[in-house]
């Protein structure tokens, strides 16, 4: 059958053409995140996030912070997908209420407590950390729980404490890409927070709200 060479050749380059279709494009390696977070504090607070999906004066960016002392209630939920052929956006919203209002119910002690706890997690297939640290403390309860495979990443954090709290996370799929979320935050007095965090593979809304 003299046509069958190049039929196997013309099949070959329809898988060639096929999976060319699934290359990541130029943009970059393809990332994506899920985040849910809720935020109660009394006292002081030093906090941003970076959402972008690609480098320079290209894609999507997106800058959210809080600084200063009161009492803030405040509630984000976001989505980033970067490098995804057409698929390149942001999606957030942030609920909060902010007032010059310090606690006065919490006084720091008069000594300074040499009480700590840090964590960190690292997941360099998926290209995410995040960390946690606890001083001053005067009371803490924390409920952290970490997931990390070769294909995901799930950071859930909920903890309660009086005292300075540290947290950070930062998602960046690979040297070559811009980071898709850096976010970093200080708190002192009484603090209250329910943070979830996925990035990978599977990160499409399956974390439940806090």
């Amino acid at each position: 059958m003299r046509w069958l060479p190049g039929l196997l050749m013309i099949s070959a380059l329809f898988v060639i053409a096929t999976t060319a279709m699934l290359v990541p494009t130029a943009k970059g390696v393809p990332q994506n995140l899920t985040e849910h977070s809720w935020i109660y504090n009394q006292g002081y607070m030093d906090d941003m996030r970076i959402y972008q999906t690609e480098a320079g004066f290209r894609g999507q960016k997106l800058v959210t912070g809080t600084r200063g002392s009161g009492t803030v209630s405040r509630t984000i939920d976001a989505e980033v997908y970067g490098g995804w052929g057409s698929l390149d956006e942001i999606s957030m919203s942030e609920w909060g209420v902010y007032q010059n209002k310090p606690s006065s119910t919490y006084a720091p002690s008069l000594t300074q407590s040499d009480l700590r706890n840090a964590l960190c997690a690292k997941n360099y297939e998926t290209g995410s950390v995040y960390s946690e640290s606890y001083s001053n403390l005067v009371d803490l309860v924390k409920d952290t729980s970490i997931i990390q495979t070769n294909e995901v990443s799930v950071y859930d954090i909920k903890s309660e404490v009086q005292g300075t709290a540290k947290i950070g996370a930062r998602v960046q799929k690979s040297a070559s890409t811009v980071p898709a979320y850096v976010m970093g935050g200080t708190y002192m007095g009484y603090t209250n927070i329910h943070m979830s965090l996925e990035t990978g593979n599977a990160s499409v809304l399956t974390l439940p709200c806090p």
